[in-house]
């Protein structure tokens, strides 16, 4: 189970709280998931937060980690017809 937050607001910031039991699965270098992440915040400008909540199976957390990104984005690029104007506190996204 994973908990990942954004915010798409042009400041570039990671927190990654997960603490993966093995360092290869396969040929994949787990180590690589939180680098891909890195260049994903700085590339796009997104605040995000990436929190292993419960979970052993080091494949089944990274495969937790890119669903809960790809449902995050998702939401956080929709237009959502109950809210009027724009989400911001700064009047501007």
């Amino acid at each position: 189970l994973v908990l990942v937050s954004l915010d798409i607001s042009g400041r570039p910031y990671l927190v990654y709280e997960v603490d993966l039991p093995v360092e290869i699965i396969g040929s994949y270098d787990t180590g690589l998931t939180v680098e891909f992440l890195h260049a994903m915040v700085n590339s796009l400008g997104l605040t995000l937060h990436v929190n292993l909540l419960t979970g052993k199976n080091a494949h089944h957390i990274i495969e937790a980690i890119f669903k809960a990104l790809s449902k995050a984005l998702n939401q956080a690029t929709r237009i959502d017809s109950r809210i009027k104007g724009i989400p911001s506190t700064k009047g501007a996204l």
